[in-house]
């Protein structure tokens, strides 16, 4: 958990009473989406948003989204292929956004919601399948971010990344 925390972070999801108008993480299409876009997104069931907040408070210090996808067998690298059956769509889980605030970057958090997302990815799979989570990371510093709990670049993708279920598996059952 990170240090700077006074309150016990918790994620929850978004609600109508989190400021969203507060939020800034120096990225105007990340700010613009948890401001303007994302309740619509959740009442219409094409995301669900998950903000870090602190035990009592309604300011966001981050948030992510989830959703369902699919990935072309194609897209996934030959030795990840192979273990798959040979369907030309396989069904996957995608982290659309992921942010923090400007004022809490470097502290952890990133990693902390990234766990949760992923957690609750895993969790998932018990009801709905799902063989691995997808993202696309905004620019490099992202991909680099990703690429350290070794998410994998689809083929022909430089930004659009992967993780296998398996490896996710593996992280919360070790």
């Amino acid at each position: 958990m990170p240090e700077s925390f006074h309150l016990k972070p918790v994620i929850k999801p978004l609600g109508k009473h989190h400021d969203r108008a507060a939020f800034d993480c120096g990225v105007e299409a990340l700010q613009h989406y948890i401001r303007e876009q994302a309740g619509q997104d959740m009442q219409r069931k094409i995301a669900a948003t998950f903000v870090l907040v602190g035990d009592t408070s309604a300011a966001i210090v981050g948030y992510y989204t989830l959703s369902s996808t699919s990935v072309n067998i194609v897209e996934l690298p030959e030795q990840v292929a192979r273990k798959l059956p040979r369907y030309p769509m396989m069904p996957a889980t995608l982290i659309g956004r992921l942010a923090v605030g400007r004022h809490y970057q470097g502290r952890g958090y990133g990693k902390f919601l990234l766990a949760d997302a992923l957690r609750r990815c895993l969790i998932a799979t018990e009801q709905v399948g799902s063989v691995a989570v997808i993202v696309d990371a905004k620019d490099d510093k992202a991909k680099a971010f990703y690429e350290h709990f070794q998410f994998i670049p689809l083929v022909n993708y430089s930004h659009r990344l992967f993780l296998p279920m398996v490896v996710i598996e593996d992280y919360f059952t070790r």
